[in-house]
């Protein structure tokens, strides 16, 4: 074993809350230690958002060509889905963005350790070969602040047959490289509801079962607007079921068994993805010798991200605050500065979530929901993509913007409080909510700011108009529109 090598900052987890953190605190002059037991990039950047969102374009694309005749265009011959192809040029998207990464370690002087970190004391770390990195050479390496960022892993459905072979979780989907003629999605929140409409755009027959909600995570009226439109695109919807197990058919497919209302029922599939949901990792850690406080299998850390022990801080899905890669990002910077000296809290009120469906659905803030709960009195506005020029143009009209505001004494919107948005490009478009909400912007302050025309952006700029006199290009027969 190689002598203690010390450092400023050493980082457990290269993932985007890690690898982000590393860059940050070089940035400032620190000297950095980053330890990874796979790759850089962690589940975002390898086997979660960037390669779940090249598929999301690739199948989008595909639905558009196949509408070419619409905007008259006309294709001779057949179109068809290359599933190969289609996988290796995913494959290809992460290999350039995780290479990018690797690069700009290597050019900020970070000295990256492949292996397991395993933490020993406060301020030492021993790095030992993992099934990922069995060459790696064991190091020790003494820092002066640690930052914790593990992540998480995929939690499997507990029932029996969770383990049979077709069974994967997210990241055994994207290994694939042969298209499922059926497929049954265990889990009706943002991941399986994104590959639900990935897979049904390819012509794959989706079946995706829920235990009690459909899509939790989003705005609960454009969740239920939503569901219709996943329905239409081909995708069989059952929510309310207890699952009972999975078992193997006689002609080597997959049945899910579940009761809904007392009735026994199943569905078939050549795959079943288990999409249930994600847990912080902290095994291997060593959390144990440093007395570090856990909580639920979380790591709990202050509004600085400092945990029970000084000097170790922790960020990202190991802390079970956000399971947000942006969020994760944010934190290591703020994780970096607080460990450097400065003094800075983590703000959370203005977190975007994004969800890569057909159309795509954002939000931010709060939802309707939440600010009764909170006992605010507030007003609400909407604007259809339907009558927006941009939107038409594309032929992507579906959808809306619901913009949510405190309400002020004459009944006008005031502060934002939240924007929830399901439509083309939404995920795009919930940067300028975002920017509103954090800077404290007013619906007057976004309808007073001159938007390009014709725009999609033009849709926020309406709906924050109908918070006072009224939206421009769209009437309403009656009274404010919840």
């Amino acid at each position: 074993m190689t002598e203690p090598q010390t450092y400023d900052i050493a980082i457990i987890g290269g993932g985007p809350g890690g690898y982000v953190a590393a860059i940050r605190a070089a940035q400032l002059g620190a000297r950095v230690a980053l330890i990874e037991k796979e790759r850089v990039g962690g589940m975002c950047l390898n086997w979660g958002c960037i390669p779940t969102k090249a598929l999301a374009h690739q199948a989008e694309l595909y639905s558009e060509v196949r509408r070419a005749a619409e905007f008259g265009i006309q294709i001779g011959g057949q179109i068809s889905v290359d599933f190969g192809r289609m996988m290796a040029r995913k494959d290809e998207v992460v290999e350039t963005l995780v290479g990018g990464v690797e690069e700009l370690i290597r050019a900020h002087r970070i000295d990256l350790f492949p292996g397991v970190g395993t933490i020993l004391k406060p301020n030492l770390v021993r790095v030992t070969p993992g099934i990922y990195h069995p060459d790696t050479q064991p190091a020790e390496v003494q820092t002066r602040r640690l930052i914790i960022a593990t992540g998480s892993l995929p939690v499997p459905v507990p029932i029996p047959g969770h383990d049979l072979p077709g069974v994967v979780n997210a990241r055994g989907l994207l290994d694939i490289r042969t298209q499922p003629r059926d497929l049954v999605i265990i889990g009706a929140s943002v991941v399986g509801v994104e590959f639900a409409s990935i897979f049904a755009a390819l012509g794959t027959r989706v079946t995706l079962l829920g235990r009690r909600t459909f899509l939790k995570d989003a705005e609960e009226q454009l969740a239920r607007r939503f569901r219709p439109l996943l329905a239409w695109q081909g995708v069989r919807i059952e929510i309310g079921l207890e699952f009972r197990q999975i078992v193997q058919t006689s002609d080597g497919r997959l049945r899910v068994e579940y009761e809904r209302a007392g009735q026994a029922q199943a569905a078939e599939g050549d795959l079943v993805l288990s999409s249930t949901g994600h847990a912080p990792y902290t095994a291997e850690l060593g959390l144990e010798n440093i007395g570090l406080a856990t909580e639920q299998g979380r790591i709990p850390v202050s509004e600085y991200l400092e945990t029970s022990v000084p000097g170790v801080y922790a960020i990202g899905d190991v802390t079970g605050l956000y399971m947000l890669a942006h969020v994760a990002s944010h934190q290591g910077i703020v994780a970096v500065h607080n460990a450097l000296g400065r003094r800075e809290a983590m703000d959370y009120h203005a977190v975007p979530n994004c969800i890569y469906t057909v159309p795509e659905i954002a939000g931010v803030g709060l939802t309707e929901r939440q600010a009764r709960e909170a006992g605010i009195d507030y007003v609400t506005s909407r604007f259809p993509f339907g009558i927006n020029g941009r939107a038409l143009g594309m032929g992507a009209t579906e959808g809306q913007v619901r913009m949510i505001c405190e309400r002020l004494p004459d009944g006008r919107g005031g502060r934002v409080l939240g924007v929830h948005i399901m439509g083309p490009r939404a995920s795009d478009l919930i940067a300028e909510a975002t920017l509103a909400i954090q800077l404290g912007a007013t619906a007057e302050d976004i309808a007073r700011t001159i938007h390009q025309h014709p725009t999609l952006p033009e849709a926020i700029m309406e709906a924050a108009m109908d918070m006072g006199e009224g939206a421009i290009h769209y009437r309403k027969v009656t009274g404010r529109d919840a």
